[in-house]
């Protein structure tokens, strides 16, 4: 993905602030971008880090199959920017179960994304990590991370790690954040729905142009309601959709919902990194 840049203040962190400061590209806070000295020394200076967390999921006819994972990687590295904290790579499979009766979901079972969220979780407490700021896209990672979160703290105490005693996670999911189903709201009212909203496409329209040519007017959808499974999933919502009207959206909807989102996480994050 290309970088995602918005035009922010580019000062200093405020003196006793927890977070290193405005970054002056998204390439600086890419983890996957550094050498091992030169995260040795970050950690010298800031214990928080960012990880971006997806899925790879049908949302709709015109919807982006990569919708979570875009949008979650594109958040957390404007919160990155903005604040200086390293963001991992991001994890573009989550639990999707219920999505695998349209072709090109690829779903994790809850215990393995519990065990993946898990291990990384240990990886980088293991180095002295002790925030773990997860940026989550997918409504149905939130239960399986929170568990992994539980279970990451007794084995990091079990195992004796240095980082054991101070190590928190938070979960922050982008498209809940008040700021942004605020907005939401106000766009498209009860044409959000639940699933392939327009928020989240606009924002992909945003990050990736060619995605505005496959929007186009949509039947009505199906009612958001209970979710038993992928051939019940289908059976209920036969488009993907569960009471969202995509077409509402629009790039610059998707620009607008990535500064809001960017804002309202990096004041987490500081809050976080400051507890």
């Amino acid at each position: 993905m290309p970088p995602v840049t918005i035009s922010s203040p580019q000062t200093t962190a405020p003196a006793g602030s927890p977070l290193p400061g405005p970054a002056d590209s998204v390439e600086a806070i890419r983890l996957q971008l550094r050498s091992w000295p030169e995260v040795e020394e970050y950690l010298r200076g800031c214990k928080g880090v960012i990880v971006p967390l997806g899925s790879t999921e049908q949302h709709g006819p015109t919807g982006a199959i990569g919708t979570d994972a875009l949008t979650a990687e594109a958040v957390a590295l404007e919160v990155g920017r903005r604040t200086g904290v390293l963001v991992t790579p991001a994890q573009a499979f989550g639990m999707a179960e219920h999505h695998l009766g349209f072709a090109g979901t690829i779903s994790l079972q809850p215990s393995t994304l519990l065990a993946v969220i898990h291990d990384v979780v240990l990886s980088l407490a293991r180095h002295g990590f002790e925030r773990i700021f997860v940026i989550n896209g997918h409504g149905g990672n939130i239960a399986t991370t929170r568990a992994a979160f539980a279970e990451a703290y007794a084995t990091a105490a079990s195992r004796g790690l240095a980082a054991a005693p101070g190590l928190r996670c938070q979960l922050a999911n982008w498209f809940m954040a008040g700021p942004v189903m605020r907005e939401a709201r106000e766009r498209y009212g009860n044409r959000e729905g639940h699933h392939a909203t327009p928020s989240e496409i606009a924002l992909t329209m945003h990050l990736e142009p060619s995605l505005v040519a496959k929007q186009r007017p949509l039947p009505e959808p199906a009612p958001a309601g209970p979710i038993h499974g992928p051939e019940d999933f289908r059976r209920r919502h036969p488009d993907g959709r569960m009471g969202s009207d995509p077409y509402l959206a629009s790039a610059d909807d998707g620009k607008r919902f990535l500064e809001l989102a960017a804002e309202a996480l990096s004041h987490d994050l500081e809050t976080f990194l400051s507890e």
